[in-house]
């Protein structure tokens, strides 16, 4: 080989070791392999949504049964890709309080948006003759389990029957969020479309959106999941935000499904400024039904993202209400201007699925899973994303005007209505001593 060449291969080699090990995570799924042990067991019981495990990148956030193809406990979580070590699995089995321990395999998600942290699956195949209530999960196969966090597993018993049709898993509510209007309006759409329960992983918000939020969960519809993940988790660099991780949102998301798997018939992914809207169905129950009828086997439907530019106002005051204008926040009815649709370009997609088909998901898709998939025409549906215009966004004046959510203003004018002259009722000094604040300063 020629001095030159042989000199180049030796400066390619390194470059591509570490090239195989940042594209191929260190911690590969391994079969885990169980043994009994004879202490008994422990361990101060789990309840807040995110647990840090000791002396380990990892951070735990739920634990649920699987047996679709194996009996194996699935725990969702965040590592630190690089750092995360070997991890075992404490079960407690139910039929005699002893433990079993097992190693487990690591299943990190592909989506890290370059990160050093991201979404993992933590598996654990679980023992014969145990049915584990409870696990443990920790970097050594020895020690004691009274002094390990100890986490319910759950799904333990699949359901047949389901308490709700829909169920949307909305995304991180991120710091201090504050577009009440817009929220109103989304949680509004989302009941007249078919959503009997609404998924919240809160971070923070504002004042006046705690007491929407309230009244969302006193009613019924609403059920706030903490997510304090910026008192875990430090992205607050020159390198990394939150906002680059959208707050843990792969993590959230595949929480979610399993939160629902035996509690909803299908799941709805989307952002909170964002609606799957039909435009020939009247509602998600008949554009489902219709499409698995035309579609045997499909259980995972994605839908075009449109851009609505927030930044676009209808030129008259139609849907200008009085009482609407001192609520804070975006009047998704008077943006109607859309950017036209974009050829030899990724469109983002958002899902409504049937979560027992699912094994695992990113952002914009299913990275496993056990159904056919199915693009859904955008003349059937179509992502309504209502957001800021962003300067190397199509120019303003290349916008379609596109009225499709005016097929249900009726109602949701009617619906939203309501819910301000409940709140002004049920909240009256708070509420309306805000709203008359806001009045003066317009």
């Amino acid at each position: 080989m020629p001095r030159c060449r042989r000199k180049m291969f030796c400066l390619m080699v390194p470059f591509l070791v570490l090239l195989f090990f940042e594209k191929y995570p260190r911690r590969r799924p391994s079969a885990p392999q169980t043994k009994q042990s004879s202490g008994l067991c422990g361990g101060e019981l789990v309840n807040d949504t995110i647990t840090a495990l000791k002396y380990n990148k990892t951070f735990i956030v739920s634990l649920y049964h699987d047996s679709r193809q194996q009996n194996v406990t699935r725990a969702i979580a965040v590592v630190h890709y690089k750092k995360v070590q070997d991890l075992y699995c404490w079960f407690c089995c139910s039929h005699n309080n002893r433990i079993s321990i097992g190693r487990a395999a690591i299943d990190i998600h592909p989506e890290r948006f370059g990160l050093p942290i991201g979404a993992a699956d933590i598996v654990c195949v679980e023992p014969q003759s145990c049915s584990p209530r409870y696990m443990s999960i920790h970097p050594s196969a020895k020690g004691s389990m009274d002094e390990l966090p100890k986490f319910e597993i759950k799904n333990r018993v699949p359901r047949t029957s389901f308490f709700a049709e829909f169920t949307i898993c909305l995304s991180v509510m991120y710091e201090n969020y504050s577009n009440v209007l817009q929220f109103i309006q989304s949680m509004e759409m989302y009941k007249i479309l078919g959503a009997e329960r609404v998924y919240i992983y809160k971070t923070s918000c504002s004042l006046l959106m705690d007491q929407i939020l309230k009244f969302y969960v006193e009613e019924g519809t609403v059920e706030i999941i903490p997510w304090p993940i910026t008192s875990y988790v430090n992205l607050s660099s020159f390198w990394y935000s939150y906002q680059d991780w959208d707050y843990g949102k792969t993590t959230v998301l595949n929480d979610c499904i399993y939160r629902n798997m035996y509690l909803s018939k299908y799941v709805v992914f989307n952002d909170i400024n964002e609606i799957i809207l039909p435009l020939k169905h009247l509602n998600w129950k008949n554009m489902i039904h219709s499409l698995e009828d035309q579609n045997p086997g499909a259980g995972i439907f994605f839908f075009e993202s449109h851009f609505f530019s927030q930044n676009v106002f209808l030129s008259s005051d139609q849907f200008n209400f009085s009482l609407w204008k001192i609520v804070p926040g975006v009047n998704i009815l008077q943006h109607v201007y859309r950017e036209p649709y974009k050829l030899h370009i990724n469109i983002l997609k958002k899902m409504i699925v049937n979560p027992r088909k699912v094994v695992q998901a990113s952002s914009y898709s299913i990275l496993k899973g056990y159904s056919r998939t199915l693009e859904v025409s955008k003349d059937i549906a179509i992502l309504f994303n209502c957001r800021k215009h962003h300067e190397n966004d199509v120019g303003e004046k290349y916008l379609i005007r596109d009225t499709a959510i005016w097929r249900f203003n009726l109602s949701l004018i009617s619906n939203v209505n309501k819910v301000l002259e409940k709140l002004d009722k049920t909240s009256k000094s708070s509420w309306s001593t805000f709203l008359e604040s806001i009045a003066k300063i317009f």
